[in-house]
């Protein structure tokens, strides 16, 4: 076979290849053309339901058996003023006691000499309080002055406010976002003098709670505030319809 022959053959392949990979081509931007992608969205305020507050108190002595023996009345005192205020005894729990030296460093002029003073142990203990009487605990997180009138060295910690339901509410969420977002598709197509199809994929953005009427930021990896009692839940679904 003569090599013009050939060369003939080997170009008329190519252009028949050439030709398939055009046709698909443009079979696939006209399915592209014939879609649709939106961003669906829902949110809502919702009231935590379960509060989890946390208070310690903390004694020094340079007994350390002492030491123990004061913070142990300490915590029985605690457990009474809560059981006091209604709480059951299942609502709260006693960590284990922490302790350390405490020294201080005394320096001599004259001497030109450092000093290490031991100024007795420091003894710790937490509480952590968690119920479903939200606004009962958060009154009772505001108001420590019974048990620092009766000598205990109480802290109180900020309380964290959590959503027991919070599975619900999200699939509550979706199923809104995707509402939304179908209904934003059938506007825009519906205009143009179309109708959308079937679905052809969908993607769920992460959810974002965040406190009500609060400037605080969204966060890529999905926000979770649990210092407000009032919160705001959002999400987005980004949807593609094919459009006829």
């Amino acid at each position: 076979m003569k090599k013009s022959t050939i060369n003939v053959i080997i170009a008329a392949i190519a252009a028949i290849v050439l030709g398939c990979v055009l046709v698909s081509g443009f079979q696939d931007r006209n399915k592209a053309m014939n879609s649709i992608t939106v961003t669906g969205m829902s949110q809502k305020d919702f009231t935590s339901d379960l509060i989890v507050w946390q208070g310690s108190y903390t004694i020094r002595n340079f007994n350390l058996a002492e030491g123990y023996k004061k913070l142990h009345g300490d915590a029985e005192t605690v457990k009474n003023y809560l059981l006091s205020q209604g709480l059951k005894p299942e609502e709260f729990v006693f960590s284990s006691v922490n302790f350390y030296k405490d020294f201080s460093n005394s320096y001599n002029r004259q001497t030109g000499e450092s000093t290490s003073v031991f100024n007795g142990y420091v003894l710790s203990q937490n509480v952590q309080i968690t119920s479903k009487d939200v606004n009962k605990i958060e009154a009772l997180s505001r108001d420590v002055t019974s048990l620092i009138n009766k000598g205990i060295e109480f802290s109180s910690n900020a309380p964290e406010y959590y959503y027991t339901k919070l599975s619900e509410l999200k699939l509550e969420m979706i199923a809104a976002a995707s509402d939304d977002g179908r209904k934003r598709a059938e506007q825009i197509v519906e205009n143009a003098g179309g109708k959308i199809k079937d679905l052809q994929s969908a993607s769920l953005g992460v959810f974002q709670i965040t406190a009500q009427n609060a400037n605080e930021n969204y966060s890529a990896g999905g926000a979770f505030n649990t210092w407000s009692k009032d919160k705001t839940v959002s999400v987005t679904v980004r949807l593609k319809y094919q459009v006829k």
